[in-house]
């Protein structure tokens, strides 16, 4: 009688390589808890996009969210921030979330959240502990845009500790290497030299300013070189015969 082989079964060993999901990963952020958040938001973005209008290596969004696990499209514990920061990328406003797998590994360098009754306490505890532990973020703040509550933190030797405000009440970012403070009740980024960084609209409004005043100062100089030149012809001088 015969019998047929055993056939072993192969052996494989266990991969534990990490495979990262590719493709596209939509933003799938709540809506804004109230026009004053959306406002908000949009003059961070603004200012900042006016100050390094000449700059292609940031990216600043809000309300955007950020996928770092690669075993999880989201985390379930939170969502993207109100408002963040990449350096050393582009400013490709095409993304439709921030993938970190898919961008070098990078991790925002500065997040702002926009306090509200909902989410206060999620932004003060859980999300700090995330951006401190996982993110690594450099520079968090937060600010109500109704209290007008503002905090600041930055990553010291792996721990949040805080931003001491300068005598204006303002927190410095050395990141950005700017100052954030309170203005009009606004969040509104300093220079280091304390100068309000312009809005696009408030940049045209003081450049306008800057012309007519340019222009005045040439009608006045004008019209005291006629009256220069009067006052010499009264008194029988050419004034074409000085030097």
């Amino acid at each position: 009688m015969t019998t047929s082989p055993t056939l072993s079964q192969p052996t494989t060993e266990p991969n534990h390589e990490i495979i990262y999901p590719q493709g596209e990963f939509w933003s799938d952020e709540p809506p804004l808890e109230s026009n004053l958040h959306l406002t908000q938001i949009i003059l961070l973005i603004q200012c900042l996009e006016w100050l390094w209008q000449d700059r292609e290596d940031y990216f600043a969004t809000g309300n955007l969210t950020i996928y770092y696990s690669p075993n999880q499209k989201k985390s379930e514990y939170f969502r993207g921030p109100d408002f963040f920061v990449v350096l050393g990328t582009t400013r490709n406003p095409k993304r439709k979330s921030w993938v970190v797998w898919q961008e070098d590994g990078k991790y925002p360098n500065v997040i702002i959240e926009i306090l509200s009754d909902s989410t206060a306490k999620t932004d003060r505890e859980e999300k700090k502990e995330i951006y401190q532990n996982t993110f690594r973020t450099p520079d968090y703040f937060w600010f109500d845009p109704y209290s007008l509550e503002f905090e600041g933190y930055t990553l010291i030797r792996g721990k949040y500790q805080p931003i001491e405000p300068n005598e204006q009440g303002w927190l410095w970012s050395e990141e950005l290497g700017l100052y954030l403070g309170i203005y009009a009740d606004k969040l509104r980024y300093f220079s280091p030299n304390g100068e309000l960084i312009p809005t696009p609209e408030e940049a045209a409004i003081l450049e306008k300013q800057g012309k007519e005043y340019e222009r005045q100062q040439k009608e006045l100089a004008l019209q005291k070189i006629d009256q220069l030149t009067a006052r010499l012809r009264e008194l029988g001088i050419n004034p074409d015969e000085i030097g």
